[in-house]
């Protein structure tokens, strides 16, 4: 079993700021760390979404903890909206989203999305839907390289890609451990240390969950669920999943980059005024003590907005 250590708990929890008799939502669950945090900072109501059937049965004997005050949901948190009114909510006092893979499925090496132990090439996260196997063996090679140069920001997409497609002419790629053994066979060892197999394993788990455009339609949802003075609090942990999350925010906040003075249409529209305010003007980043004892933490970066009660 993984041992979870939920990231930036503290900066979360500050920011949330769970209050006694408040509503609130764990957008990914994944080991529970910040949902039992939460429950046992106020007596509050806590709703728990996952698209991962695993989370929601490890929530069960947190639920048990907690009876009435914890209710666990199965499905996406970019689909929060519907999930939440057909049990009766419509309103929320805070939103905290943890994105990204959960060390339980890291760890586990039959679910695929490690390139550090041998399993099957799945990373499917709600383990139904196309597998990362499908996609190296069915795509063409172009879109291949599209998907690794965009989802995983690789240089070398077209090489990788140019060599899975011949590799898979060979015998289908099946397992994690052959695809990276694919990648180095046509990569140069990175100086900094990371394993040349992480952009691309990054990519290819992306474009199988749709996680960037989970969180762009998680980040509208919140949004439009927050009571006044209600917070978003959001962990990213990648360049592509930051740079979503800190323009919605500005946007939100009405600190996007106005239009050109000279066009007409900016000139006579009236600004609306925002609706919220940041509660963190530049990302918040884990400390060296946290980073020490917990390493997942490090690329970790923290943005949290609030409604204003004018809205």
């Amino acid at each position: 079993m993984s041992s979870h250590i939920p990231v930036m708990l503290k900066e979360v929890l500050g920011n949330l700021a769970p209050r006694e008799g408040g509503s609130y939502l764990d957008g990914t669950f994944g080991g529970g760390g910040y949902a039992r945090a939460i429950l046992s900072a106020a007596r509050c109501t806590l709703y728990a979404i996952d698209r991962d059937p695993d989370a929601i049965a490890r929530g069960a004997a947190l639920a048990a903890d907690c009876p009435g005050r914890l209710v666990l949901v199965e499905g996406r948190f970019g689909d929060m909206l519907e999930l939440l009114a057909e049990r009766g909510v419509e309103q929320l006092d805070g939103v905290v989203l943890d994105l990204g893979v959960s060390s339980f499925q890291l760890d586990q090496a039959e679910r695929g999305f490690s390139f550090r132990a041998d399993g099957p090439l799945d990373m499917r996260m709600e383990k139904q839907g196309r597998s990362a196997a499908e996609l190296v063996n069915r795509l063409p090679e172009a879109e291949l390289a599209t998907i690794l140069w965009e989802l995983g920001e690789e240089r070398h997409s077209r090489r990788i890609a140019r060599a899975i497609v011949a590799a898979r002419q060979e015998a289908p790629i099946e397992t994690t451990g052959r695809l990276v053994q694919i990648i180095h066979s046509v990569m140069p060892r990175d100086p900094s240390g990371i394993d040349s197999a992480t952009r691309s394993f990054q990519a290819l788990r992306l474009a199988v969950n749709d996680e960037l455009g989970e969180v762009e339609r998680g980040l509208a949802a919140a949004a439009k669920l927050l009571a006044p003075g209600g917070r978003l609090v959001v962990v990213a942990f990648h360049s592509l999943e930051d740079r979503i999350v800190k323009r919605f925010m500005q946007q939100a906040a009405g600190r996007a980059p106005g239009a050109s003075r000279h066009a007409p249409a900016a000139i006579l529209a009236p600004r609306a005024a925002p609706e919220f305010r940041l509660l963190t003007t530049n990302a918040l980043r884990p400390g060296e003590a946290e980073t020490a004892t917990n390493p997942r933490a490090r690329s970790a970066r923290l943005r949290a907005l609030e409604k204003l009660e004018t809205a």
